[in-house]
C-alpha cells in the first residue's frame, strides 16, 4: 500500500475543503439500512427542473446492476458520474464557496465539483448493497502538474476497501480508471469518513475519531436533505 494511505499527513488547514466544523450527532444518521423511494425522487428531480432522461439512466443503472459483481458495480457507477456530470466550482453552480450537493441535485444540474462526484458515487454504491464499512469518502491533497510538481490542491475521492487489510481502490473524477491506492502516489490523505464516523487517515485499519459518532456538519446536513428527497 502506498505510504500516503497508511498515515495521517500534516498539511496547513487552510482550504475550504479542510476548514469544516465538526458536530456530534444526537442521533446516528447513516445509510446502513436504507432504500430508495423512486416515486419521491422522481417528483423531486422534476421540482429541481432536472431532465427525466438522466434520472431514468441513473435509476436504470441502479436497478439493473444489483446482481453484478462488486468490481462491475464500481466500474459502472464510477463511469456513469464521470461521464454524465461536468466539473463545475460551487461558487458558479450554487453561488456558495462550499456546498455539498445530494445526488439528485447533481443529476438535476448535470454538474458537480469533486465532493459531489464522490457523494453521488457513495449513495449509488450503498444502494447497490456495498457495505458502508467498505466505503469511505477521503479528503486528500492531490498533486497536480506531474510527478515532479510541488503544486497541490484540496480534493476528495471515494475509496473502496475489499477487506480490512487490503489496498483500497480509488474512484476519482480526475482519473477515470479505478486504481489501487498504491498506484495513486499523487494523493496524500488527510482524513476519511462514512456513515460510521470520521477516521484518522485512510488506511483500511484506521480507527474512528473520539466518540465514534462525530459528524461533519455538512455531511449531516446532506444526509438530512437526501432523506427528504427520497433516500430512505
Amino acid at each position: 500500500m502506498a505510504p500516503a494511505f497508511r498515515t495521517l499527513r500534516a498539511f496547513p488547514i487552510r482550504s475550504k475543503l479542510i476548514t469544516i466544523s465538526f458536530v456530534i450527532a444526537a442521533s446516528m444518521l447513516s445509510l446502513t439500512s436504507h432504500g430508495i423511494n423512486w416515486d419521491r425522487l422522481r417528483t423531486n428531480i422534476r421540482a429541481l427542473s432536472g431532465e427525466e432522461q438522466i434520472f431514468n439512466d441513473w435509476s436504470n443503472l441502479i436497478l439493473s446492476s444489483t446482481e453484478n459483481t462488486t468490481e462491475l458495480k464500481l466500474q459502472k457507477v464510477n463511469n456513469f458520474f464521470n461521464r454524465r456530470l461536468i466539473y463545475t466550482e460551487d461558487i458558479e453552480l450554487w453561488g456558495q464557496s462550499d456546498y455539498w450537493a445530494t445526488p439528485l441535485e447533481s443529476l438535476s444540474k448535470k454538474k458537480a465539483d469533486c465532493e459531489d462526484y464522490v457523494i453521488a458515487k457513495y449513495f449509488s454504491l450503498r444502494n447497490l448493497n456495498i457495505p458502508d464499512a467498505q466505503l469511505r469518502l477521503v479528503y486528500v491533497k492531490a498533486r497536480i502538474g506531474g510527478p515532479n510538481s510541488s503544486v497541490t490542491q484540496a480534493h476528495m475521492v471515494l475509496a473502496y476497501y475489499p477487506s480490512s487489510d487490503a489496498d483500497p481502490l480509488i474512484l476519482d473524477n480526475l482519473i477515470s480508471e479505478i486504481r489501487p491506492a498504491s498506484r495513486r502516489n499523487d494523493l496524500s490523505p488527510i482524513f476519511s469518513f462514512n456513515g460510521q464516523g470520521i477516521f484518522a487517515g485512510a488506511a483500511a485499519n484506521a480507527t474512528l475519531g473520539p466518540g465514534g459518532t462525530g459528524r461533519l456538519s455538512r455531511w449531516q446536513e446532506l444526509l438530512e436533505r437526501a432523506k427528504k428527497e427520497g433516500f430512505e
